[in-house]
């Protein structure tokens, strides 16, 4: 299914229920919002309002008061509901100290660049506010904006890519519009120096690269605008209809075995519990709204629908297998358990040469950059097809190479740069991690074709 085609299966079957979560309780606060940490790479500390660091996975929930820091060659991504988002450059410190609803309905968020470099990339959708700060300024985004904010003890520099901007400060206010730049000294009168031209840095591109990504796979719906998360349900699977069910979304290279908590972990959270949290690059907005369901001659689909939870502490699963092992957070302690049923060899996407990637199946995407693949979709079913309808959950290390080119081929843009080949964001264990679950087979294979 084309993204065009999927934003329309979510616009009718989905957003919704999606959207309405906003006026929800969300842990039994009504006040209380939270987003999504939608990209790791490499070392990425957070504190998630305890006053201590541990290492960040892959779709962590970020309430107020959490803390991210980027290691020296560590990039992250928070992804607002409205596909908004801020990406950390290296040697980067950011604060998200406030994510609140109003009555009106109207989600107000706060975040300060504390240190180095931050891309702030604001959606401009209707009732949303966000504003960031840095040292004494702020913005205020109102409308589509994206910038780069740079700041070190010294001074703070504003390079505006797109959208025209304000920065209040105490010298005043300094308007920025599109390809202009300003410095903020701190010291002394506070001065402003305005430049009519953006220098570039080293982490431009690959911001520009995720921008793209979620322009490509998400796009606009009927609702007219993007969905949250919905840029990797399109590039990691593809929605089906099933008889009796309905639409119904799978993703790329989960065949027999394969389940959606293979890999994963529980995370426990001050005042709230333990919520699970998914190793797999789609994995957000599945495990937040929706079943997970078992069909002979599918396997295990996600179907939409429902309330959406912000604590995904009791997953709802339907036509349950015999002998099937059902995911439970622990019933006491405040221990992160880590959940790794993949066989080895599946927790990583194997890099076999440089520019070229072994895709494994069952995998169900674990491992694979963000659009660094063109068409997952025809590569998951071939893999599906050397390995025969008769396979088991053991030959899953079935694998196709295929070579990885960056953004750019995925837009399919004459001339435009490659980018260099991301490794993936899957999840690092937290704290102390559980001994491992026996891997079971269950199930047919694949999907109908």
């Amino acid at each position: 299914m084309g993204v065009s085609m999927l934003s329309k299966a979510l616009s009718r079957f989905f957003l919704p229920v999606l959207f309405s979560f906003l006026t929800l309780p969300a842990l039994s606060d009504s006040a209380v919002r939270i987003v999504r940490l939608s990209y790791v790479q490499n070392d990425v500390q957070i504190d998630r309002g305890t006053g201590q660091y541990e290492k960040a996975m892959l779709n962590l929930p970020i309430t107020a008061g959490a803390k991210l820091e980027t290691g020296r060659e560590s990039l992250a991504e928070v992804e607002f509901e409205d596909a908004s988002a801020i990406r950390l450059a290296p040697d980067t410190q950011v604060a998200i100290s406030r994510l609140s609803l109003r009555d009106s309905g109207e989600k107000v968020s706060t975040a300060e660049i504390v240190d180095g470099t931050a891309y702030v990339n604001f959606a401009g959708s209707k009732d949303n506010q966000l504003t960031v700060q840095f040292g004494p300024d702020s913005i205020v985004f109102s409308r589509s904006a994206r910038l780069r904010i740079s700041i070190d003890p010294k001074e703070a520099t504003v390079a505006v890519f797109k959208g025209d901007i304000q920065i209040d400060g105490p010298s005043g206010a300094q308007k920025l519009k599109k390809k202009e730049t300003a410095k903020l000294e701190f010291s002394g009168q506070g001065t402003i120096t305005l430049v009519k031209a953006i220098e570039r840095e080293p982490y431009d591109d690959w911001e520009k690269k995720q921008d793209q990504y979620h322009s490509r796979y998400a796009g606009n719906t009927d609702h007219g605008r993007s969905a949250y998360g919905l840029a990797d349900l399109s590039y990691y699977g593809n929605f089906f209809s099933a008889p009796g069910y309905g639409m119904l979304w799978q993703p790329h290279f989960a065949g027999v075995g394969w389940d959606p908590f293979m890999a994963g972990a529980w995370v426990f959270y001050p005042g709230a519990g333990f919520t699970w949290v998914s190793s797999y690059p789609w994995g957000w907005t599945p495990f937040h709204c929706g079943n997970w369901l078992f069909l002979a001659g599918y396997g295990w689909a996600w179907q939409p629908g429902g309330v959406w939870s912000n604590w995904y502490s009791q997953p709802t699963l339907l036509n349950v297998p015999p002998g099937f092992p059902m995911p439970h957070p622990p019933r006491a302690g405040t221990t992160t358990l880590v959940v790794n049923r993949l066989p080895l060899g599946l927790t990583k996407t194997t890099l076999q040469s440089p520019g070229t990637l072994a895709l494994r199946s069952n995998s169900a995407g674990l491992g694979v950059p963000r659009g660094q693949v063109r068409n997952l979709a025809s590569i998951s079913e071939k893999i599906e097809n050397r390995a025969g309808p008769a396979r088991t959950f053991n030959s899953s290390a079935m694998a196709s190479r295929v070579p990885v080119g960056g953004y750019g081929r995925v837009s399919a843009r004459p001339g435009q740069a490659s980018a260099p080949a991301m490794h993936s964001s899957a999840a690092a264990p937290v704290h102390a991690s559980a001994p491992s679950v026996p891997a079971h087979a269950s199930g047919s294979a694949g999907r109908p074709r």
